[in-house]
């Protein structure tokens, strides 16, 4: 449409010269004389807007718009007929001249466009390209700290094997000594609970290292059992800083069966984080319920949260937002729950802070049933209507 308009208003331009020279008197030649010299702008503005024909179409229509002067000339001699008439030579000289200059200047900018494109192109693949080789870069150098680590982990495992069994052996002592219903006896079972804990987690250290996968399937506890556990290990870290554990589970959720040691450690990795990120007498929630045929279990807290774009990278590896954090307690933690046949992910909660969610698989493709709420311990005792 553009284009269109911009001939339709080159023609009007000629017409309307031509019609000067068709009313203008033949004795008025300085008129006519500017009349033709104007004839020269709609010729040079259609060479440079439609390049070699368009130069020449209006070359060729200024030509005959250029006639009613002609017959001004048709009795005055065959010289200045011919003089006249050399004017419409010029006019397609110059249409003609000026549309091929326009024309290249046309293929020099079409040329340097696709350049351009090209070059852009190019960019972005090595743009792409020199991302995938940075990527390639850190993987390799993760997987360099991961076999150094792997052989260092072996290596003190080996070490924590003797040390751990003396504690284990006096822990047994202490228990033959404290009967039942004393007040520290439940400190007692705890220690014997985790060192049995550390113990398997030692041997599965050194079956990994030796290119061997886990020796049994490991025990099943209800989900309740767990969380009272890791809750009972973190009481005095959660005194200490004066945080509630608001705890509210469905009766399916409580009742949910999972392998007590690696789930302990995941949820122990989780509070223990939620406990660094809120203030001092912060809030944290876990809610247990049914979700995807299976359980999800909810650990939310009132910090500061998640940035979006570390929502992925805090489960890299050596990647921590702590001034002495590992980088790893998630890491293992995620590598846990997919060994789990689950999944850990992390999202904002509403209000404000983080809500880590652990996704785990029902067993044997049912959800048992159980017992509802039941009042738990210390600061794990409350049970919220809200997350």
């Amino acid at each position: 449409m553009r284009r269109k308009a911009l001939f339709l208003f080159l023609l009007a331009l000629v017409v309307g010269i031509g019609l000067l020279h068709l009313f203008t008197p033949g004795h008025l030649l300085l008129y006519h004389n500017t009349y033709r010299r104007l004839s020269y702008f709609p010729i040079v503005l259609g060479g440079l807007w439609f390049g070699l024909r368009g130069g020449l179409a209006i070359a060729f229509l200024s030509s005959i718009a250029f006639i009613p002067h002609l017959l001004l000339y048709l009795g005055q001699g065959v010289q200045a007929y011919l003089s006249e008439l050399a004017e419409i030579l010029l006019y397609l000289a110059a249409g003609a001249l000026v549309g091929m200059i326009s024309g290249r200047q046309a293929r020099l900018r079409e040329r340097y466009r696709q350049l351009s494109e090209k070059l852009q192109a190019s960019y972005a693949r090595l743009h792409a390209e020199t991302g995938q080789l940075i990527e390639a870069e850190a993987q390799l150098a993760a997987a360099q700290k991961f076999s150094a680590l792997g052989r260092l982990s072996a290596s003190l495992a080996h070490e924590i094997k003797n040390p751990l069994g003396s504690i284990r052996g006096s822990a047994e002592i202490l228990a033959d000594d404290i009967p039942a219903g004393h007040p520290k006896r439940e400190f007692v079972d705890i220690l014997l609970k985790e060192t049995a804990r550390l113990h398997h987690t030692v041997d599965d250290i050194l079956r990994y290292s030796r290119g061997q996968g886990p020796e049994k399937q490991e025990e099943l506890e209800p989900l309740s059992a767990v969380l009272d556990h890791v809750c009972a290990l973190l009481e005095r870290e959660l005194q200490k800083k004066r945080v509630t554990v608001l705890r509210r589970s469905a009766p399916e959720g409580e009742a949910f069966p999972v392998a007590a040691g690696r789930i302990s450690q995941v949820l122990l990795n989780l509070l223990l984080n939620a406990i660094d990120a809120v203030a001092e007498g912060g809030r944290i929630w876990i809610t247990a319920r049914a979700a995807e045929g299976g359980c999800a279990v909810l650990v939310c807290d009132d910090g500061p949260g998640v940035a979006d774009s570390d929502k992925e990278r805090i489960f890299a590896p050596f990647y921590s937002g702590k001034a002495d954090g590992t980088g790893l307690g998630l890491l293992i933690s995620r590598k846990i729950a997919e060994s789990c046949g689950g999944r850990l992910s992390v999202s904002d909660r509403e209000g404000g802070g983080a809500c880590f969610t652990l996704a785990l698989p029902a067993i044997n493709g049912s959800l048992p049933g159980g017992a509802g709420e039941k009042e738990g311990r210390g600061n794990a005792s409350a049970y919220p209507a809200d997350r």
